[in-house]
Protein backbone atom coordinates (compact mmCIF):
# COMPACT_ATOMS: atom_id res chain seq x y z
CA UNK A 1 0.00 0.00 0.00
CA UNK A 2 1.42 3.41 -0.99
CA UNK A 3 1.00 6.53 1.11
CA UNK A 4 1.51 9.59 -1.08
CA UNK A 5 1.40 11.89 1.92
CA UNK A 6 4.76 10.41 3.03
CA UNK A 7 6.49 11.75 -0.08
CA UNK A 8 9.41 14.08 0.78
CA UNK A 9 9.13 12.95 4.40
CA UNK A 10 12.89 13.34 4.88
CA UNK A 11 12.60 17.01 3.81
CA UNK A 12 10.03 17.54 6.56
CA UNK A 13 12.34 15.79 9.01
CA UNK A 14 15.13 18.20 8.06
CA UNK A 15 12.98 21.07 9.35
CA UNK A 16 11.95 19.10 12.42
CA UNK A 17 15.55 18.03 12.98
CA UNK A 18 16.68 21.66 13.14
CA UNK A 19 14.45 22.20 16.19
CA UNK A 20 15.37 18.82 17.66
CA UNK A 21 19.13 19.46 17.48
CA UNK A 22 18.69 22.97 18.84
CA UNK A 23 16.81 21.69 21.89
CA UNK A 24 19.18 18.75 22.29
CA UNK A 25 22.18 21.11 22.51
CA UNK A 26 20.30 23.40 24.91
CA UNK A 27 18.40 21.14 27.30
CA UNK A 28 20.02 19.77 30.44
CA UNK A 29 23.01 22.12 30.13
CA UNK A 30 23.95 23.22 33.64
CA UNK A 31 25.69 26.31 32.20
CA UNK A 32 22.30 28.02 31.90
CA UNK A 33 21.97 28.15 35.71
CA UNK A 34 25.21 30.10 35.89
CA UNK A 35 23.53 32.91 33.94
CA UNK A 36 20.19 32.66 35.76
CA UNK A 37 18.25 30.99 32.90
CA UNK A 38 16.80 27.94 34.65
CA UNK A 39 13.48 27.89 32.82
CA UNK A 40 13.39 26.11 29.44
CA UNK A 41 11.12 28.80 28.04
CA UNK A 42 13.63 31.54 28.93
CA UNK A 43 16.48 29.58 27.34
CA UNK A 44 14.55 29.11 24.07
CA UNK A 45 13.60 32.78 23.89
CA UNK A 46 17.16 34.07 24.30
CA UNK A 47 18.45 31.53 21.71
CA UNK A 48 16.00 32.71 19.07
CA UNK A 49 16.62 36.35 19.95
CA UNK A 50 20.33 35.80 19.22
CA UNK A 51 19.47 33.99 15.97
CA UNK A 52 17.30 36.91 14.86
CA UNK A 53 20.11 39.36 15.62
CA UNK A 54 22.55 37.30 13.52
CA UNK A 55 19.98 37.20 10.69
CA UNK A 56 19.53 40.97 10.81
CA UNK A 57 23.30 41.50 10.60
CA UNK A 58 23.53 38.96 7.76
CA UNK A 59 20.82 40.72 5.76
CA UNK A 60 22.54 44.06 6.24
CA UNK A 61 25.84 42.40 5.29
CA UNK A 62 27.50 43.82 8.39
CA UNK A 63 30.06 42.15 10.73
CA UNK A 64 28.64 39.97 13.50
CA UNK A 65 31.40 39.02 15.94
CA UNK A 66 31.04 37.52 19.42
CA UNK A 67 31.63 41.00 20.84
CA UNK A 68 28.68 42.32 18.79
CA UNK A 69 26.44 39.48 19.95
CA UNK A 70 27.60 40.00 23.55
CA UNK A 71 26.67 43.71 23.34
CA UNK A 72 23.27 42.76 21.94
CA UNK A 73 22.65 40.29 24.81
CA UNK A 74 23.75 42.95 27.31
CA UNK A 75 21.26 45.47 25.82
CA UNK A 76 18.48 42.87 25.95
CA UNK A 77 19.27 42.10 29.57
CA UNK A 78 19.41 45.73 30.66
CA UNK A 79 16.24 46.74 28.81
CA UNK A 80 14.03 43.66 29.16
CA UNK A 81 15.33 40.53 30.90
CA UNK A 82 16.71 42.21 34.04
CA UNK A 83 19.07 39.37 34.99
CA UNK A 84 21.90 40.08 37.41
CA UNK A 85 24.56 39.83 34.72
CA UNK A 86 27.59 41.99 34.09
CA UNK A 87 28.80 42.89 30.60
CA UNK A 88 31.42 40.13 30.78
CA UNK A 89 28.73 37.63 31.81
CA UNK A 90 26.69 38.64 28.77
CA UNK A 91 29.71 38.07 26.52
CA UNK A 92 30.20 34.62 28.08
CA UNK A 93 26.49 33.88 27.58
CA UNK A 94 26.76 34.91 23.90
CA UNK A 95 29.81 32.66 23.50
CA UNK A 96 27.90 29.73 25.09
CA UNK A 97 24.83 30.23 22.86
CA UNK A 98 26.85 30.55 19.64
CA UNK A 99 29.58 27.95 20.13
CA UNK A 100 27.82 25.33 22.28
CA UNK A 101 24.10 25.57 21.48
CA UNK A 102 24.18 26.65 17.83
CA UNK A 103 27.49 25.12 16.73
CA UNK A 104 27.74 22.10 19.11
CA UNK A 105 31.35 23.02 19.99
CA UNK A 106 32.43 22.71 16.37
CA UNK A 107 31.05 19.18 15.80
CA UNK A 108 29.07 18.37 12.67
CA UNK A 109 25.38 17.98 13.53
CA UNK A 110 23.24 15.25 11.98
CA UNK A 111 19.62 14.16 12.34
CA UNK A 112 18.42 10.82 11.01
CA UNK A 113 15.32 11.24 8.85
CA UNK A 114 13.51 8.25 7.38
CA UNK A 115 13.27 8.25 3.57
CA UNK A 116 10.21 6.14 2.65
CA UNK A 117 11.22 6.04 -1.03
CA UNK A 118 14.61 4.49 -0.14
CA UNK A 119 13.22 2.55 2.86
CA UNK A 120 16.07 3.59 5.15
CA UNK A 121 17.21 6.31 7.51
CA UNK A 122 19.36 9.03 6.04
CA UNK A 123 21.74 11.25 7.99
CA UNK A 124 20.70 14.87 7.40
CA UNK A 125 23.40 17.46 8.03
CA UNK A 126 22.13 20.60 9.75
CA UNK A 127 24.09 23.76 10.57
CA UNK A 128 22.70 27.04 11.80
CA UNK A 129 25.66 29.39 11.35
CA UNK A 130 28.50 30.02 8.94
CA UNK A 131 31.61 31.94 9.91
CA UNK A 132 34.28 33.90 8.09
CA UNK A 133 37.45 35.76 9.04
CA UNK A 134 37.22 39.55 8.77
CA UNK A 135 39.62 42.37 9.57
CA UNK A 136 38.30 45.31 11.55
CA UNK A 137 40.12 48.59 10.87
CA UNK A 138 42.41 46.59 8.53
CA UNK A 139 44.40 45.14 11.41
CA UNK A 140 42.20 43.38 13.99
CA UNK A 141 41.36 39.80 12.98
CA UNK A 142 37.93 38.54 14.07
CA UNK A 143 35.47 35.75 13.34
CA UNK A 144 32.16 37.00 11.96
CA UNK A 145 29.02 34.83 11.99
CA UNK A 146 26.25 34.62 9.36
CA UNK A 147 23.12 32.54 9.13
CA UNK A 148 23.36 29.42 6.96
CA UNK A 149 20.55 28.20 4.70
CA UNK A 150 19.32 25.97 7.53
CA UNK A 151 19.39 28.96 9.89
CA UNK A 152 17.29 31.02 7.51
CA UNK A 153 14.86 28.13 7.05
CA UNK A 154 14.53 27.72 10.80
CA UNK A 155 13.79 31.37 11.47
CA UNK A 156 11.57 31.99 8.48
CA UNK A 157 9.53 28.88 9.28
CA UNK A 158 8.62 30.44 12.64
CA UNK A 159 6.77 33.24 10.86
CA UNK A 160 6.74 32.53 7.13
CA UNK A 161 5.54 29.86 4.71
CA UNK A 162 7.23 27.41 2.33
CA UNK A 163 10.28 28.76 0.51
CA UNK A 164 8.84 28.46 -3.00
CA UNK A 165 5.71 30.42 -1.97
CA UNK A 166 7.18 33.14 0.26
CA UNK A 167 8.01 35.72 -2.36
CA UNK A 168 4.78 35.19 -4.30
CA UNK A 169 2.57 35.47 -1.21
CA UNK A 170 4.45 38.51 0.15
CA UNK A 171 4.17 40.20 -3.24
CA UNK A 172 0.41 39.46 -3.30
CA UNK A 173 -0.09 40.87 0.22
CA UNK A 174 2.01 43.94 -0.66
CA UNK A 175 -0.13 44.60 -3.75
CA UNK A 176 -3.31 44.25 -1.69
CA UNK A 177 -2.11 46.75 0.94
CA UNK A 178 -0.94 49.11 -1.81
CA UNK A 179 -4.37 49.02 -3.47
CA UNK A 180 -6.11 49.62 -0.14
CA UNK A 181 -3.67 52.49 0.58
CA UNK A 182 -2.56 50.79 3.80
CA UNK A 183 0.92 52.15 3.26
CA UNK A 184 2.16 51.47 6.80
CA UNK A 185 1.53 47.74 6.28
CA UNK A 186 2.88 47.91 2.74
CA UNK A 187 6.20 49.17 4.15
CA UNK A 188 6.62 45.99 6.21
CA UNK A 189 5.65 43.88 3.20
CA UNK A 190 8.20 45.50 0.89
CA UNK A 191 10.90 45.11 3.56
CA UNK A 192 10.12 41.39 3.76
CA UNK A 193 10.25 41.10 -0.03
CA UNK A 194 13.62 42.86 -0.12
CA UNK A 195 14.95 40.57 2.64
CA UNK A 196 13.80 37.46 0.75
CA UNK A 197 15.63 38.59 -2.38
CA UNK A 198 18.76 39.30 -0.30
CA UNK A 199 18.52 35.83 1.26
CA UNK A 200 18.23 34.28 -2.19
CA UNK A 201 21.29 36.23 -3.36
CA UNK A 202 23.30 35.11 -0.34
CA UNK A 203 22.29 31.50 -0.97
CA UNK A 204 23.61 31.83 -4.52
CA UNK A 205 26.90 33.30 -3.29
CA UNK A 206 27.32 30.57 -0.66
CA UNK A 207 26.58 27.92 -3.30
CA UNK A 208 29.33 29.37 -5.54
CA UNK A 209 31.79 29.27 -2.62
CA UNK A 210 30.80 25.70 -1.70
CA UNK A 211 31.21 24.53 -5.31
CA UNK A 212 34.65 26.17 -5.55
CA UNK A 213 35.73 24.41 -2.35
CA UNK A 214 34.48 20.99 -3.44
CA UNK A 215 32.06 20.52 -6.33
CA UNK A 216 31.40 16.92 -5.28
CA UNK A 217 29.86 18.11 -2.00
CA UNK A 218 27.19 19.99 -3.95
CA UNK A 219 24.69 17.57 -5.47
CA UNK A 220 22.95 18.00 -8.80
CA UNK A 221 19.59 18.01 -7.00
CA UNK A 222 20.70 20.90 -4.76
CA UNK A 223 21.87 22.78 -7.84
CA UNK A 224 18.56 22.14 -9.64
CA UNK A 225 16.46 23.21 -6.64
CA UNK A 226 18.45 26.42 -6.18
CA UNK A 227 18.30 27.32 -9.87
CA UNK A 228 14.54 26.65 -9.99
CA UNK A 229 14.02 28.76 -6.88
CA UNK A 230 16.16 31.51 -8.35
CA UNK A 231 14.27 31.50 -11.65
CA UNK A 232 11.01 31.63 -9.72
CA UNK A 233 12.23 34.71 -7.83
CA UNK A 234 13.34 36.42 -11.03
CA UNK A 235 10.08 35.59 -12.77
CA UNK A 236 8.06 37.01 -9.87
CA UNK A 237 9.97 40.28 -9.70
CA UNK A 238 10.80 40.81 -13.37
CA UNK A 239 8.07 43.24 -14.45
CA UNK A 240 5.93 43.74 -11.38
CA UNK A 241 8.38 45.80 -9.33
CA UNK A 242 8.79 48.39 -12.08
CA UNK A 243 5.01 48.85 -12.27
CA UNK A 244 4.79 49.08 -8.47
CA UNK A 245 7.55 51.67 -8.42
CA UNK A 246 5.83 53.75 -11.12
CA UNK A 247 2.52 53.57 -9.24
CA UNK A 248 4.17 54.66 -5.98
CA UNK A 249 6.00 57.47 -7.79
CA UNK A 250 2.69 58.76 -9.18
CA UNK A 251 1.09 58.69 -5.72
CA UNK A 252 4.05 60.63 -4.26
CA UNK A 253 3.73 63.28 -6.99
CA UNK A 254 -0.01 63.57 -6.29
CA UNK A 255 0.58 64.18 -2.57
CA UNK A 256 3.38 66.67 -3.23
CA UNK A 257 1.34 68.64 -5.79
CA UNK A 258 -1.62 68.68 -3.41
CA UNK A 259 0.62 69.99 -0.64
CA UNK A 260 1.89 72.81 -2.89
CA UNK A 261 -1.14 73.81 -4.94
CA UNK A 262 -4.31 72.83 -3.10
CA UNK A 263 -3.93 72.61 0.64
CA UNK A 264 -1.45 71.67 3.28
CA UNK A 265 -1.35 67.95 3.98
CA UNK A 266 -2.65 66.87 7.36
CA UNK A 267 -0.69 64.58 9.66
CA UNK A 268 -2.20 61.36 8.31
CA UNK A 269 -1.44 62.35 4.69
CA UNK A 270 2.11 63.31 5.63
CA UNK A 271 2.57 59.87 7.16
CA UNK A 272 1.30 58.28 3.96
CA UNK A 273 3.72 60.38 1.92
CA UNK A 274 6.63 59.28 4.12
CA UNK A 275 5.55 55.65 3.87
CA UNK A 276 5.35 55.95 0.07
CA UNK A 277 8.90 57.34 -0.08
CA UNK A 278 10.14 54.42 2.04
CA UNK A 279 8.32 51.98 -0.23
CA UNK A 280 9.86 53.62 -3.31
CA UNK A 281 13.34 53.35 -1.79
CA UNK A 282 12.93 49.63 -0.99
CA UNK A 283 11.48 48.92 -4.43
CA UNK A 284 14.52 50.56 -6.02
CA UNK A 285 16.84 48.49 -3.83
CA UNK A 286 14.86 45.33 -4.62
CA UNK A 287 15.24 45.97 -8.36
CA UNK A 288 19.01 46.42 -7.86
CA UNK A 289 19.17 43.16 -5.91
CA UNK A 290 17.24 41.50 -8.72
CA UNK A 291 19.99 42.49 -11.19
CA UNK A 292 22.62 41.07 -8.83
CA UNK A 293 20.54 37.90 -8.54
CA UNK A 294 20.43 37.56 -12.31
CA UNK A 295 24.23 37.95 -12.51
CA UNK A 296 24.69 35.43 -9.67
CA UNK A 297 22.43 33.02 -11.57
CA UNK A 298 24.77 32.96 -14.58
CA UNK A 299 27.89 32.99 -12.37
CA UNK A 300 26.65 29.86 -10.59
CA UNK A 301 26.07 28.10 -13.91
CA UNK A 302 29.56 29.00 -15.16
CA UNK A 303 31.31 28.02 -11.91
CA UNK A 304 29.49 24.69 -11.60
CA UNK A 305 30.21 23.78 -15.23
CA UNK A 306 33.89 24.73 -14.90
CA UNK A 307 34.39 22.84 -11.62
CA UNK A 308 32.76 19.69 -13.02
CA UNK A 309 34.95 19.95 -16.12
CA UNK A 310 38.04 20.32 -13.95
CA UNK A 311 36.99 17.29 -11.89
CA UNK A 312 36.73 15.21 -15.06
CA UNK A 313 40.41 15.97 -15.70
CA UNK A 314 41.51 15.01 -12.20
CA UNK A 315 42.93 11.71 -13.45
CA UNK A 316 45.58 13.69 -15.33
CA UNK A 317 46.72 15.55 -12.20
CA UNK A 318 49.44 14.16 -9.97
CA UNK A 319 48.74 14.86 -6.30
CA UNK A 320 51.39 14.87 -3.58
CA UNK A 321 51.38 14.49 0.15
CA UNK A 322 53.41 17.56 1.17
CA UNK A 323 54.67 16.04 4.43
CA UNK A 324 55.49 12.60 3.04
CA UNK A 325 56.76 13.55 -0.42
CA UNK A 326 58.50 16.83 0.46
CA UNK A 327 59.12 17.67 4.13
CA UNK A 328 60.22 14.20 5.30
CA UNK A 329 62.54 13.70 2.32
CA UNK A 330 64.18 17.09 2.84
CA UNK A 331 64.61 16.45 6.56
CA UNK A 332 66.32 13.13 5.79
CA UNK A 333 68.64 14.62 3.17
CA UNK A 334 69.00 18.41 2.77
CA UNK A 335 70.70 17.80 -0.58
CA UNK A 336 67.25 17.07 -2.01
CA UNK A 337 66.65 20.84 -2.06
CA UNK A 338 68.76 21.04 -5.24
CA UNK A 339 65.87 19.40 -7.15
CA UNK A 340 63.07 21.34 -5.44
CA UNK A 341 62.34 23.22 -8.68
CA UNK A 342 60.98 19.99 -10.23
CA UNK A 343 58.35 19.90 -7.49
CA UNK A 344 57.49 23.60 -7.50
CA UNK A 345 57.56 24.29 -11.25
CA UNK A 346 53.87 23.36 -11.90
CA UNK A 347 52.75 25.93 -9.31
CA UNK A 348 54.00 28.78 -11.49
CA UNK A 349 52.20 27.82 -14.70
CA UNK A 350 49.13 29.94 -14.08
CA UNK A 351 47.10 30.96 -17.12
CA UNK A 352 47.76 34.51 -18.25
CA UNK A 353 44.72 36.73 -17.71
CA UNK A 354 43.81 38.46 -20.94
CA UNK A 355 41.87 41.68 -21.27
CA UNK A 356 40.68 43.58 -24.31
CA UNK A 357 41.58 47.28 -24.33
CA UNK A 358 38.93 48.97 -26.46
CA UNK A 359 40.85 52.28 -26.48
CA UNK A 360 43.76 50.57 -28.27
CA UNK A 361 41.38 49.19 -30.89
CA UNK A 362 40.31 52.66 -32.07
CA UNK A 363 43.69 54.33 -31.59
CA UNK A 364 45.58 55.39 -34.74
CA UNK A 365 48.47 52.99 -35.38
CA UNK A 366 51.65 54.36 -36.92
CA UNK A 367 53.51 52.32 -39.54
CA UNK A 368 56.74 51.41 -37.77
CA UNK A 369 57.24 47.73 -38.61
CA UNK A 370 58.70 48.45 -42.07
CA UNK A 371 61.39 50.70 -40.64
CA UNK A 372 62.21 48.12 -37.94
CA UNK A 373 62.54 45.43 -40.63
CA UNK A 374 64.93 47.65 -42.64
CA UNK A 375 67.02 48.29 -39.54
CA UNK A 376 67.22 44.55 -38.92
CA UNK A 377 68.49 43.96 -42.47
CA UNK A 378 71.21 46.54 -42.02
CA UNK A 379 72.33 45.20 -38.64
CA UNK A 380 72.21 41.44 -39.31
CA UNK A 381 74.64 39.65 -41.58
CA UNK A 382 75.25 35.89 -41.91
CA UNK A 383 76.39 33.27 -44.39
CA UNK A 384 73.38 31.50 -45.91
CA UNK A 385 75.34 28.27 -46.47
CA UNK A 386 76.45 28.11 -42.84
CA UNK A 387 72.89 28.67 -41.69
CA UNK A 388 71.56 25.95 -44.01
CA UNK A 389 74.17 23.47 -42.85
CA UNK A 390 73.35 24.26 -39.22
CA UNK A 391 69.65 23.61 -39.87
CA UNK A 392 70.57 20.33 -41.58
CA UNK A 393 72.64 19.29 -38.57
CA UNK A 394 69.77 20.03 -36.17
CA UNK A 395 67.32 18.00 -38.27
CA UNK A 396 69.72 15.04 -38.31
CA UNK A 397 70.16 15.22 -34.55
CA UNK A 398 66.39 15.18 -34.11
CA UNK A 399 66.08 12.25 -36.54
CA UNK A 400 68.67 10.31 -34.52
CA UNK A 401 66.54 10.80 -31.42
CA UNK A 402 63.57 9.24 -33.24
CA UNK A 403 65.79 6.35 -34.37
CA UNK A 404 67.23 5.64 -30.89
CA UNK A 405 63.78 5.73 -29.31
CA UNK A 406 62.30 3.28 -31.83
CA UNK A 407 65.41 1.10 -31.56
CA UNK A 408 64.89 0.68 -27.80
CA UNK A 409 61.31 -0.50 -28.37
CA UNK A 410 62.35 -2.96 -31.12
CA UNK A 411 65.32 -4.32 -29.12
CA UNK A 412 63.18 -5.02 -26.03
CA UNK A 413 60.41 -6.54 -28.17
CA UNK A 414 62.91 -8.73 -30.09
CA UNK A 415 64.31 -10.23 -26.89
CA UNK A 416 60.86 -11.48 -25.78
CA UNK A 417 58.97 -11.70 -29.06
CA UNK A 418 56.30 -9.39 -27.60
CA UNK A 419 56.38 -6.76 -24.88
CA UNK A 420 53.86 -4.31 -23.46
CA UNK A 421 54.43 -0.64 -22.78
CA UNK A 422 53.86 -1.34 -19.07
CA UNK A 423 56.72 -3.87 -19.08
CA UNK A 424 58.94 -1.41 -20.94
CA UNK A 425 58.23 1.27 -18.29
CA UNK A 426 59.27 -1.17 -15.54
CA UNK A 427 62.56 -1.88 -17.33
CA UNK A 428 63.56 1.68 -18.19
CA UNK A 429 62.52 3.10 -14.78
CA UNK A 430 65.60 1.42 -13.30
CA UNK A 431 67.91 2.61 -16.10
CA UNK A 432 67.95 6.37 -16.53
CA UNK A 433 70.09 6.31 -19.71
CA UNK A 434 67.70 3.85 -21.37
CA UNK A 435 64.73 6.05 -20.34
CA UNK A 436 66.38 9.09 -21.94
CA UNK A 437 66.89 7.15 -25.19
CA UNK A 438 63.30 5.85 -25.16
CA UNK A 439 61.79 9.27 -24.40
CA UNK A 440 64.23 12.01 -25.50
CA UNK A 441 61.23 14.37 -25.41
CA UNK A 442 57.54 13.73 -24.80
CA UNK A 443 56.66 15.03 -28.26
CA UNK A 444 59.04 12.63 -30.09
CA UNK A 445 57.83 9.62 -28.08
CA UNK A 446 54.19 10.54 -28.69
CA UNK A 447 54.75 10.84 -32.45
CA UNK A 448 56.45 7.42 -32.65
CA UNK A 449 53.64 5.70 -30.71
CA UNK A 450 50.95 7.38 -32.83
CA UNK A 451 52.68 6.32 -36.07
CA UNK A 452 53.04 2.70 -34.87
CA UNK A 453 49.37 2.52 -33.87
CA UNK A 454 48.28 4.20 -37.10
CA UNK A 455 50.18 1.67 -39.25
CA UNK A 456 49.27 -1.27 -36.94
CA UNK A 457 51.58 -3.65 -38.86
CA UNK A 458 54.89 -2.91 -40.63
CA UNK A 459 56.12 -5.44 -43.24
CA UNK A 460 59.90 -5.02 -43.39
CA UNK A 461 60.32 -7.14 -46.56
CA UNK A 462 57.84 -4.97 -48.48
CA UNK A 463 59.66 -1.85 -47.32
CA UNK A 464 62.93 -3.20 -48.72
CA UNK A 465 61.32 -3.89 -52.07
CA UNK A 466 59.79 -0.42 -52.22
CA UNK A 467 63.13 1.16 -51.42
CA UNK A 468 64.81 -0.55 -54.37
CA UNK A 469 62.17 0.90 -56.71
CA UNK A 470 62.28 4.49 -55.41
CA UNK A 471 65.52 6.37 -54.99
CA UNK A 472 64.09 9.82 -54.23
CA UNK A 473 66.20 11.70 -51.72
CA UNK A 474 64.19 13.56 -49.07
CA UNK A 475 65.13 16.15 -46.47
CA UNK A 476 65.93 14.54 -43.08
CA UNK A 477 62.61 14.16 -41.26
CA UNK A 478 60.87 11.37 -39.36
CA UNK A 479 59.23 8.71 -41.52
CA UNK A 480 58.32 5.50 -39.71
CA UNK A 481 59.06 3.19 -42.64
CA UNK A 482 62.41 4.84 -43.42
CA UNK A 483 63.47 4.79 -39.78
CA UNK A 484 62.52 1.11 -39.32
CA UNK A 485 64.59 0.16 -42.42
CA UNK A 486 67.60 2.14 -41.18
CA UNK A 487 67.44 0.45 -37.77
CA UNK A 488 67.08 -3.08 -39.23
CA UNK A 489 69.95 -2.57 -41.68
CA UNK A 490 72.30 -0.87 -39.21
CA UNK A 491 71.68 -3.21 -36.23
CA UNK A 492 72.86 -6.83 -36.80
CA UNK A 493 70.85 -8.15 -33.85
CA UNK A 494 67.65 -6.76 -35.44
CA UNK A 495 68.38 -7.76 -39.03
CA UNK A 496 66.01 -10.77 -39.04
CA UNK A 497 62.87 -8.75 -38.17
CA UNK A 498 60.12 -9.37 -40.73
CA UNK A 499 57.01 -7.81 -39.12
CA UNK A 500 56.35 -5.22 -36.41
CA UNK A 501 52.82 -5.14 -34.92
CA UNK A 502 51.47 -2.54 -32.44
CA UNK A 503 48.03 -2.82 -30.79
CA UNK A 504 46.22 -1.30 -27.81
CA UNK A 505 45.56 -3.51 -24.79
CA UNK A 506 42.15 -3.51 -23.10
CA UNK A 507 43.69 -3.07 -19.65
CA UNK A 508 42.30 -0.05 -17.80
CA UNK A 509 45.57 0.43 -15.92
CA UNK A 510 47.49 3.46 -17.18
CA UNK A 511 51.22 3.37 -17.91
CA UNK A 512 53.29 6.15 -16.33
CA UNK A 513 56.78 7.41 -17.16
CA UNK A 514 58.14 9.78 -14.54
CA UNK A 515 60.70 12.58 -14.82
CA UNK A 516 60.65 12.89 -18.60
CA UNK A 517 61.33 16.13 -20.47
CA UNK A 518 59.23 18.01 -22.99
CA UNK A 519 60.66 20.08 -25.85
CA UNK A 520 60.38 23.25 -23.73
CA UNK A 521 62.49 21.73 -20.95
CA UNK A 522 59.67 21.07 -18.46
CA UNK A 523 59.90 17.85 -16.43
CA UNK A 524 56.57 16.01 -16.49
CA UNK A 525 54.84 12.70 -15.82
CA UNK A 526 53.57 10.93 -18.98
CA UNK A 527 50.38 8.88 -18.60
CA UNK A 528 49.14 6.75 -21.51
CA UNK A 529 47.23 3.57 -22.37
CA UNK A 530 49.01 0.23 -22.43
CA UNK A 531 50.21 -0.97 -25.86
CA UNK A 532 51.55 -4.37 -27.01
CA UNK A 533 54.53 -4.47 -29.40
CA UNK A 534 55.06 -7.78 -31.29
CA UNK A 535 58.07 -8.63 -33.46
CA UNK A 536 58.19 -11.53 -35.90
CA UNK A 537 61.59 -12.82 -36.98
CA UNK A 538 62.81 -14.81 -39.98
CA UNK A 539 66.02 -15.27 -42.01
CA UNK A 540 68.35 -12.28 -41.96
CA UNK A 541 68.26 -10.21 -45.12
CA UNK A 542 71.10 -11.06 -47.46
CA UNK A 543 72.00 -14.32 -45.68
Amino acid sequence: MEYEFLNNFNERMKRVGAYALLYKNSMQKTTWKKFGFENFDEQTNIIFAVLLYVMEQSLKDEPCTLDDIGSFVDDLNMSYLKKTLTYEDCKDLADFIVNTVLCDDGNAMYFNGYDFSEKEYQAINISFLNNEIIYLEDTVRRTSFKLSNDGYSLLLSTLEMEANMRLTIHEFIFKMHLDKQSYDKAVEDVKNIFNLIRIQLQKMQEAVLKIKQNALSYSVQEYKNLMDENLSSLETTKNKFDSYKNHVRERIIEFEEQDINIKKLDEEELDKLNYLKIIEMYLSRAIEEQQKLLKAHFDLKDVYAKELEDLSQMSLIKRFNIRKDLYDLVLEDAGQLEDIHYFLAPLFRKKVRKSYNISKAIQYQKTIRKKEAEDDVEMLSFDEEDWESEQQRLRKEKLNKYKHSLQVILSLATERGAISLHEISSIVSEKKELLEKLIPTIEIFREIIIELLKNKSVNVQELREEKTQYTEELAPQFQLNETVLDIVEESPELGDITHIIASKLSSKEKVKFREVSSKDGMVKVVTCSDILFEVKRGIKHGI
